[in-house]
């Protein structure tokens, strides 16, 4: 497996379908962010206080319902539940979409806490797969802050390391820190745009953040 391709929460429903669907036949695992239902258990948190794992393993659970609903509206989509099922799947032709509760309930491997979201999710897959990551969001990639901000500049590449010091940005707070831990790197892109996507995937220029993990 090539690619894998974290399409965010925001971006679901249509442009989440618009571009899993450009994505059939590509080499490429999906996985799905929670989107505003793991953003309704961080708002219940902030009255209740539930346990770091309590919250975890629910916005993971987010993180299956929206890749069930993106795989019934996408011909040729299917959910899977392991890595082996994926590798399947493609080789069927299809475009598996990985429910990951099950997967990381067995392995285990991740903080629990909001530090870890579905990015620094995607990118552990990623790395048990060796693939290559793209993170699909609803901006144009890593800015200098945030982009609603007046004078915010767009960053084509930076490295893991200069991120740590920008905490929580597109991306979740632990992402830095396991791209320098795995030696690995990622794109960041607007999925609002697909043609960029496809652009990354098959190696053309694009409008995209490049992030190194040396």
């Amino acid at each position: 497996m090539e690619w894998v391709v974290k399409i965010g929460g925001s971006l679901f429903p249509e442009h989440s379908l618009n571009m899993a669907r450009k994505l059939v036949g590509k080499d490429v695992l999906i996985i799905c962010g929670g989107g505003e239902m793991a953003n309704q258990i961080r708002e219940y948190n902030n009255h209740v206080n539930f346990s770091p794992t309590a919250n975890h393993q629910t916005a993971i659970l987010c993180m299956d319902i929206l890749g069930m609903l993106l795989a019934d509206q996408v011909k040729s989509a299917e959910t899977v539940k392991s890595l082996e099922d994926a590798e399947k799947s493609l080789k069927q032709g299809k475009l598996p979409v990985l429910l990951p509760s099950m997967l990381l309930e067995e392995m285990d491997a991740l903080e629990h806490s909001w530090r870890v979201t579905s990015d620094s999710i995607s990118l552990y897959i990623s790395h048990l797969l060796k693939a290559k990551l793209l993170i699909a969001t609803d901006v144009d990639g890593i800015y200098t802050h945030s982009p609603s901000v007046d004078g915010a500049k767009f960053i084509k590449e930076i490295s893991a390391k200069k991120l740590l010091n920008f905490g929580e940005t597109s991306l979740d707070e632990s992402f830095a820190e396991l791209l320098i831990q795995y030696k690995s790197s990622s794109h960041v892109v607007n999925g609002k745009h697909p043609e960029r996507v496809m652009a990354i995937l098959d190696g053309r220029s694009s409008r995209y953040t490049f992030i190194g993990g040396d």
